[in-house]
């Protein structure tokens, strides 16, 4: 009775180049071959370039101090900041966006090349913050493009966007990230 399921066993690739069994169960133990997109995912999360789009206080207090020596972004390889789009693959989006800001917000996003990813800094950048409810601020970034992490805080600690930026790291290399609430 043929159910459709295929017993076909799938060979490494070096069964296809030897019958050496020895040479396969060496090959079988040492080499590990993946797909190309798990490999460049591995690299694109060690090599993020932050593109800063500071609009308000948590652009001065927040990147700052992570770039300080106390804290230091750069043993994280996240020192390399753009301050072009086209250079980028991470938009930090900092402070309060009003109306008047959201065109070029979208703009630079649009201008940056794929793939790429959002985060949200501070309370105005995530939801408006304290200034919600005036006619000309956007409530949340993500009403303008897709954010990938949110940091909250009013500023926001230098620790949360260095924790920030290593989730993002682990959402790119399509690690199972877990976040426990204590």
């Amino acid at each position: 009775m043929d159910v459709g399921v295929d017993t076909k066993k799938e060979c490494h690739a070096i069964e296809t180049l030897t019958n050496n069994k020895v040479v396969i169960e060496e090959a079988k133990r040492l080499i590990h071959i993946g797909p190309l997109e798990k490999l460049l995912d591995l690299s694109r999360g060690y090599s993020l370039w932050p593109f800063g789009f500071g609009l308000a206080c948590c652009a001065i207090e927040g990147i700052m101090a992570a770039n300080m020596p106390r804290f230091d972004m750069s043993r994280f390889g996240y020192e390399m900041a753009r301050w072009s789009p086209r250079q980028s693959d991470v938009m930090l989006v900092m402070g309060t966006v009003t109306k008047k800001m959201a065109p070029f917000v979208v703009r630079l996003y649009e201008q940056m090349a794929q793939p790429k990813w959002v985060i949200a800094m501070g309370s105005c950048a995530i939801s408006g913050g304290p200034f919600v409810d005036s006619y000309y601020v956007v409530p949340g970034v993500d009403k303008l493009v897709p954010v990938d992490v949110y940091i909250p805080g009013c500023p926001p600690r230098p620790e949360a966007l260095i924790h920030g930026m290593l989730m993002l790291r682990d959402k790119v290399q399509g690690r199972k990230a877990v976040v426990s609430h204590a």
